[in-house]
């Protein structure tokens, strides 16, 4: 479990891809052992399971089932991506509950400047729209988020300076794919309603 504050990011620096599935190789600066070999770690808000160490490089084998969900379908050496560390029992949740359980991957379809701030648009599958509201929450790479907008096609956000500051969604351009996981309650109350 997760609450989708990130303090820190890693970048890409190998992928060897195979029948099942890939493994990633992530070069970062947090400080694990290789007692933490097994742990999962929240990869641009996916779930995966560390399955080895060396030095600074974190190793994650996706199946196919998790590329086909989420953006890393796209993945490319060079690329950083936002990582989070599990929750510990007794750990202030800032955010808001998240499972790292990618429901799709979306794509920006607008960017606006505000001061210093940035507006972004995304653009999701018609199927999702019942369960996105007005001031839920949302995890974007990872990231806890608000919705600020329910739009036609899609929904807004808002990106103040320090989250810029601290993840990759400093680099998203229009047409930049993202990972998106929905609100767990929001998901709950859709399938009981359904």
């Amino acid at each position: 479990m997760f609450n989708g504050i990130i303090y820190n990011q890693g970048k890409v620096v190998k992928i060897t891809n195979t029948k099942k599935g890939m493994s990633i190789f992530v070069n970062s600066k947090l400080s694990l052992n290789k007692k933490d070999i097994g742990m999962s770690i929240a990869c641009d808000g996916v779930c995966l399971t560390l399955v080895s160490l060396k030095k600074k490089n974190l190793e994650f084998y996706l199946l196919r089932e998790t590329i086909s969900r989420s953006k890393f379908k796209y993945v490319k050496i060079g690329d950083m991506i936002n990582l989070e560390l599990p929750l510990k029992y007794g750990q202030k949740i800032s955010g808001h509950i998240c499972q790292g359980h990618v429901d799709t991957a979306s794509k920006v379809v607008k960017i606006s400047n505000k001061g210093s701030s940035k507006i972004l648009e995304f653009k999701i599958n018609s199927k999702y729209k019942k369960i996105i509201i007005e001031k839920a929450s949302i995890l974007i790479n990872g990231v806890s988020l608000t919705i600020s907008k329910v739009t036609r096609k899609g929904f807004e956000i808002w990106l103040i300076p320090h989250t810029l500051e601290l993840t990759n969604l400093s680099e998203i351009k229009v047409n930049s794919i993202v990972n998106i996981e929905f609100d767990i309650l929001s998901k709950y109350v859709k399938n009981y309603l359904s």
